[in-house]
């Protein structure tokens, strides 16, 4: 009687979802969300167009106002490269040693969503609140020379319309709202990943998850320096771009306290199926094995078995509800 012939090698989980098998359809099944990033970022820049509320100021309210007209410590197109770029460069370096396509999208789309969402509410709030600059009045009088209306007292201002405007958007700090948005988004990503939270009592991941907070602080902390912003002002965008930023974060992933906080939902949702939760796919040789099988110990010791249908379930990272 012939001996059986060797069981095909299997593997547990689910295969790693590659950027070139997973990329387009989980990029498809979030379209939507990337249609309204676009209009949030259409929106933005018709707050910036839009002239802001001109509230009062009169020649006695300028005690706080007359601080000189420096130039920014921190451009304006720094802030994107540090609260946008430089968190994507940590993702992708990610994505190049754990080869999770649903962790790079989740954490790309969740990221511009924290800037966005910031960005249209803190341009909103400084259009409608229109709060002078410390430094107004310079930008009001650019030759030193004050004038005033007669009967109210309110300033006529004489100098550049651009300039002055940008004078009536103190609150709250836009460099502010963005650094804490994206580098908190950031911060709150790297304690996934390197399970902050594991109570070993390693306090080095707690210093590596507080740089990126205390990179966005210094900005805030600049703002301040330029006498561009009050502190109120920097105090306000800081709160708005980090509680935004948490929200993003826990819209997309898991608390990095919990049990599953180092992955996505959407991935965990792949794995957790109840429906594939059995269904092992066969192990193909030119395939490496999943890097992290910490968030699958359950799959240790259940039958082994192939089904097409799981798989094509799972890429297309539907959900059994």
């Amino acid at each position: 009687m012939p001996a059986p012939a060797p069981a095909a090698a299997a593997r547990l989980g689910p295969p790693p979802p590659y950027l070139r098998t997973h990329g387009g359809k989980v990029a498809r099944l979030h379209m939507l969300d990337w249609i309204v990033l676009v209009l949030l970022g259409a929106i933005d820049v018709g707050l910036n167009l839009i002239e802001p509320f001109h509230r009062f100021v009169g020649k006695d309210m300028l005690d706080s106002l007359l601080y000189p007209l420096k130039d920014n410590t921190v451009p304006v197109w720094a802030v994107p490269i540090l609260a946008v770029l430089v968190p994507m460069l940590i993702f992708a370096g990610i994505y190049v040693k754990r080869r999770n396509t649903y962790d790079l999208h989740h954490a790309i789309l969740g990221l511009l969503f924290s800037v966005l969402i910031t960005g249209v509410l803190t341009d909103a709030i400084k259009d409608g609140v229109g709060r002078p600059r410390p430094n107004f009045y310079w930008r009001c009088f650019p030759n030193g020379v004050p004038n005033y209306n007669n009967i109210t007292g309110q300033v006529i201002c004489h100098g550049d319309a651009g300039v002055i405007k940008e004078g009536h958007k103190s609150f709250p700090s836009g460099h502010t709202s963005w650094s804490f948005a994206g580098l908190g988004f950031l911060s709150w990503y790297l304690a996934g990943k390197i399970r902050v939270f594991d109570q070993r009592g390693h306090i080095a991941k707690l210093c590596i998850v507080i740089m990126p907070l205390l990179l966005a602080a210094m900005v805030g902390v600049s703002r301040v320096d330029d006498y561009w912003h009050h502190w109120q002002d920097v105090f306000a965008g800081g709160i708005l771009g980090l509680v935004v930023s948490s929200f993003c974060y826990l819209q997309f992933f898991p608390s990095p306290s919990g049990e599953h906080g180092h992955w996505p939902h959407a991935y965990h949702h792949l794995i957790l199926n109840p429906e594939v939760e059995s269904q092992v796919q066969p192990t193909d040789r030119h395939q490496p094995l999943p890097r992290d099988l910490s968030i699958v110990p359950f799959a240790v010791g259940m039958e082994m078995r192939t089904s097409a249908r799981a798989l094509d379930s799972m890429e297309a990272g539907s959900r059994t509800r």
